[in-house]
């Protein structure tokens, strides 16, 4: 059987950022990733916004994980000279009843420690955003957008120049928790054991499952895994917007938002549909009510212009009906194993906050 010191299973960002953590700590650290590549889930599939941390409740590890990894990306990109723009974004209400919901969400972020959030009227919100319809906004200058693979690629490499080795094609198919450490069964082309001090699970969508394979494991702390799938439109054309433009959130996400990518070019999404399996086509029909919802604060969009470009799949650990959820990051004090970390939903603000999250992961490893 193969010794390794720490085994983190799945390449997705937070992976990465997790074992480049780990490996710049001077740990021997392998990489597993099912996938022919890196960050083909969640990572790649997602809005690349740069979160400022308005949204979530105060205190929750979302709240101070996005603030924090907002803070260190925008330094990480800067010093790595990363394809990465601070634009700003508008959350925008479009009646009497939203107007009255931005207060709130300004409360909340100030909460968070988000310090340049603030309300604009009307006028203010049209005067940068002509094309805006809208009763009032709250301005974020501090929310961007990013090249999530060229993150990814600068995390791998940060991580291999620290010595740790990236094994694709190599699911994890289950485990074992023993006195010599967390022995795993890899499968792919080159099936093989491995026995590791330290397994870091961050899975992504088949964390929990991973979990669960584990025998030692206290099922009891292994949530269920939910699937919200997201789609999105690209917009053909121009598009008149310099900044993300979101409507007031909805219940399991934030609304049919517009976003632009490095290149200026639009799309909008995510709509939320839950979903049994991880099926990511884009149904056509689905722009209807896109049309709809965009036209409240986008009143110009011409008719044909939406195409369906692509999907993804939140990792939720909550029921439909309870829709929001914190990130649960669970050490040994949490479940009682030695050399565990489970990760588990850990959908947006992941992206944002995937240099803080492989801090928090380092500081419970060093807790043992």
């Amino acid at each position: 059987m193969e010794e390794v010191d720490c085994v983190v299973v799945g390449a997705g960002v937070v992976g990465l950022a997790i074992a480049r953590t780990l490996a710049l700590s001077g740990r021997d650290v392998m990489i597993l990733e099912a996938e022919p590549a890196i960050g083909t889930g969640t990572s790649s599939r997602n809005s690349e916004v740069i979160h400022a941390g308005i949204y979530y409740p105060a205190d929750s590890l979302m709240a101070r994980l996005c603030v924090a990894g907002k803070h260190a990306l925008y330094r990480y990109c800067g010093e790595r000279g990363l394809p990465h723009r601070q634009c700003g974004k508008l959350i925008v209400a479009t009646s009497a009843e939203e107007l009255a919901v931005l207060p709130s969400i300004a409360a909340r972020a100030a909460a968070n420690s988000v310090d340049d959030l603030r309300q604009i009227s009307a006028a203010e919100a049209l005067e940068l955003e002509p094309a805006l319809s809208a009763t009032g906004a709250l301005l974020s200058p501090s929310t961007g957008i990013i090249d999530s693979h060229a993150l990814m690629t600068s995390l791998l490499g940060d991580a291999e120049n620290a010595g740790a080795l990236l094994a694709l094609r190599s699911p994890v198919l289950g485990g074992r928790v023993t006195e010599a450490g967390i022995e795993i069964e890899v499968g792919g082309n080159e099936p093989m054991a491995l026995r590791c001090r330290l397994l870091v699970n961050a899975a992504g969508h088949g964390a929990p499952l991973l979990a669960r394979s584990i025998a030692g494991m206290p099922q009891e702390r292994v949530p269920r895994a939910y699937f919200a799938k997201g789609s999105y439109f690209s917009m053909t054309g121009c598009t008149p917007f310099s900044r993300l433009i979101y409507p007031v959130p909805v219940k399991g996400g934030l609304g049919i938002h517009l976003t632009l990518d490095l290149a200026g070019h639009a799309r909008f999404g995510p709509d939320v549909e839950w979903v049994d399996d991880l099926n990511y086509e884009v149904d056509p029909t689905r722009a209807k009510s896109f049309y709809r919802g965009i036209r409240r604060y986008y009143p110009g969009l011409a008719d044909g212009s939406l195409i369906p470009a692509y999907s993804g799949i939140r990792p939720k650990i909550v029921p439909p009906e309870i829709a929001s959820q914190d990130f649960v990051i669970q050490g040994p004090k949490a479940h009682g194993v030695p050399g565990l970390v489970n990760l588990f939903g850990i959908e947006s603000p992941g992206l944002t906050s995937c240099l803080a999250i492989a801090d928090h992961v380092g500081a419970l490893v060093d807790a043992g």
